[in-house]
C-alpha cells in the first residue's frame, strides 16, 4: 500500500500561498446566516431528500419517468412507509449528534458503530441497506483501528458513502481557515471513505455548502470555487489525473450539460455532480429534491446530498410541510438540530 494514500493529512508547501489559501471561504463571514434555522435546514433537507427517493432506489431514470415521483411516497424497493430515511440520514444524525456533543472522531466512529448494530438513529429500529465500504470501515473501527484510518483507501472504495452524511461538519468548520478544513474532512471522510477522491468530493460539497451560509448567490459560489477549489487542490498536491476527474465541475458548465448526461450511480463524483447539477438548475427546495430522485439509480443519496444543499440555500421553512410531517422522527431531528446548534453556538 502507497504510504501516501494513509497519510491523514495535506499540508500546503510555500508561506506565501499557505497566506493566501487561508483566504479562501472566509471573505463574507460578516453575511453569514448561520442560526437554528440553519441546523434544521440542514438536517431536515438531507432527511426529507432521502425519504423521497428510498422508494424507488435502484430503478433506472427510464423506469422513474414513466412515473415521476411528485411526492412522498412509501413502499416500493425497501417496503418501508412513507417518510422513512436510510443509512443516508442516520450516519448523518451520528455526525450531528457527536457535533453536539462536543466533536471528536472517536465520537463519530462510536455512533456508527451504534447505527449499525444497535439500531442507533435509525428511522424504525431497523438498519437497512449498508454500503459494503461502510461496513468494511466499521468492522475494522469494531476491532480498534484508529477512526482516521477505518475506511478503505483503495481507488475501486469510492462510492458515495461519505458524502451523504458530510454536511453537519459545515457548522463545526465554517470558520476554520482552510487548510483546517481540509484536514477535518479528510479525516471524517476517512471513517469509511479514505480515498482521497472521496475527501475532495467532500471538500467541494462543504465549500459550496459555505458559501451557502455565507449569504452567496449560488451560482457566484460555483464560478468561485472553480478557481478557490482548483487553486487549493494543486497546492497540496493532488495529482493531476486525480483532479482531472472533478473537471466537469471545476471546469465546464456543469448546469449546462443536459440531463441526459448527469449520472447517478453510487459513484461520488457522479452524485457531487448531479446535486450540484440540481441545486444549479431549479429555484426551490421542492424541485431540487424531485429533480434528483427522479435522475434514477442511487435515488436516495441523490436526493439525500441535494437536500441539505436545498435545505440549507433555501431554508427549513421552505421544505413542503406534509413531507416533513410525514418525515420518520421529525421531532427528534429538529431536537438534534437545536442541541447541535447550542453546541456550536456556545449557548
Amino acid at each position: 500500500m502507497d504510504s501516501d494514500k494513509i497519510r491523514p493529512e495535506w499540508v500546503p508547501s510555500g508561506y506565501k500561498e499557505i497566506a493566501k489559501a487561508e483566504q479562501m471561504g472566509n471573505t463574507n463571514n460578516n453575511k453569514t446566516k448561520f442560526n437554528l434555522n440553519t441546523c434544521k435546514g440542514i438536517l431536515c433537507g438531507v432527511a426529507v431528500g432521502d425519504a423521497l427517493g428510498v422508494p424507488v432506489e435502484f430503478n433506472s431514470r427510464d423506469e422513474i419517468s414513466k412515473q415521476p415521483v411528485t411526492d412522498m411516497i412509501g413502499y416500493g424497493t425497501h417496503d418501508k412507509p412513507p417518510g422513512t430515511f436510510s443509512d443516508d440520514s442516520s450516519l448523518t444524525f451520528c455526525l450531528a449528534e457527536s457535533i453536539a456533543s462536543g466533536f471528536t472522531l472517536e465520537s463519530a466512529a462510536r455512533n456508527f458503530i451504534n447505527w449499525r448494530y444497535d439500531s442507533y438513529w435509525t428511522a424504525d429500529n431497523e438498519v437497512f441497506d449498508v454500503g459494503m465500504t461502510t461496513q468494511r470501515a466499521i468492522d475494522r473501527l469494531v476491532k480498534g483501528t484508529r477512526p482516521d484510518l477505518a475506511g478503505d483507501f483503495e481507488e475501486e472504495s469510492n462510492g458515495n458513502g461519505s458524502l451523504m452524511r458530510i454536511l453537519p461538519l459545515l457548522v463545526y468548520i465554517r470558520d476554520k481557515p482552510v487548510s483546517e478544513r481540509f484536514q477535518l474532512i479528510k479525516q471524517v471522510s476517512s471513517i469509511t471513505h479514505g480515498h482521497v477522491r472521496s475527501a475532495i468530493a467532500c471538500f467541494y460539497y462543504l465549500e459550496f455548502a459555505l458559501g451557502l451560509l455565507n449569504g452567496e448567490e449560488k451560482f457566484n459560489i460555483y464560478h468561485n470555487l472553480q478557481k478557490d477549489v482548483a487553486e487549493y487542490l494543486r497546492l497540496i498536491n493532488i495529482n493531476r489525473d486525480e483532479r482531472n476527474l472533478f473537471d466537469r465541475l471545476l471546469i465546464d458548465r456543469i448546469d449546462m450539460i443536459p440531463e441526459n448526461q448527469i449520472r447517478s450511480s453510487g459513484y461520488v463524483v457522479h452524485t457531487l455532480e448531479a446535486s450540484i447539477w440540481c441545486l444549479l438548475n431549479t429555484g426551490n427546495y421542492k424541485d431540487a429534491v424531485l429533480k434528483a430522485v427522479n435522475l434514477g439509480q442511487d435515488t436516495d443519496t441523490t436526493g439525500a446530498v441535494t437536500g441539505g444543499l436545498a435545505g440549507l440555500l433555501y431554508g427549513h421553512e421552505s421544505i413542503p410541510e406534509h413531507w416533513l410531517n410525514q418525515l420518520a422522527r421529525k421531532d427528534d431531528i429538529e431536537d438534534l438540530a437545536v442541541r447541535m446548534f447550542k453546541a456550536v453556538s456556545g449557548i
